[in-house]
């Protein structure tokens, strides 16, 4: 089976999957399958709003149940933490909805939001609004930069023997530089 067989057949259960834990990335490309026949564009859309949606919506219950906890762990963070709560309490219907436009939000910002105390009659209908706009924002840019790529993705099965190898050399690469240091560190801890 060719890759193209792959995504028509897997791909909307790798778009759920792909957009609980990462998300742009995921969207852009499920945009991208649309644009070029594999996939249809509000299944698409629906998938990814969906695996938006379950991603924030445990991330917001671990910070309901772990809050300070969690937050704790964020030390350096403090500042940052404590604006984003005045955020939360001042404003929290645009806080929901945009937490996952935010750079740098996308774990943290659902997980603070639980630990607010939000109610979840409030988190769950917006998590849901905002999911459905994310994923039909950025669904609609990967489907107009498939127009941009879509002759590259023709010889798809050509260059994915070269990203690879290349993906391959750079993990090795980051493998032996984390080895080094890590070998260093414990000889000047010796």
């Amino acid at each position: 089976m060719d890759i193209n067989g792959l995504i028509e057949q897997y791909g909307y259960a790798a778009l759920v999957i792909g957009s609980v834990a990462e998300g742009e990335t995921i969207t852009l490309l499920g945009g991208v399958a649309a644009h070029q026949g594999l996939l249809k564009f509000p299944l698409v859309v629906a998938a990814v709003a969906l695996g938006g949606m379950i991603g924030d919506q445990l991330l917001y219950f671990l910070g309901l149940r772990f809050g300070p906890t969690l937050l704790h762990r964020f030390a350096k963070h403090q500042k940052k933490i404590r604006r984003a709560q005045r955020l939360i309490q001042r404003h929290p219907y645009l806080f929901v909805i945009g937490t996952r436009f935010m750079y740098g939000f996308r774990i943290i910002g659902p997980i603070l939001i639980g630990a607010s105390r939000l109610p979840p009659k409030i988190f769950l209908p917006l998590n849901i609004i905002g999911a459905i706009a994310w994923a039909l924002i950025f669904t609609t840019l990967g489907y107009a930069g498939g127009e941009v790529i879509g002759p590259w993705l023709h010889n798809l099965d050509q260059h994915l023997k070269h990203w690879a190898w290349l993906i391959l050399v750079v993990v090795a690469v980051i493998g032996v530089r984390l080895w080094l240091k890590h070998r260093e560190k414990r000889r000047d801890e010796e």
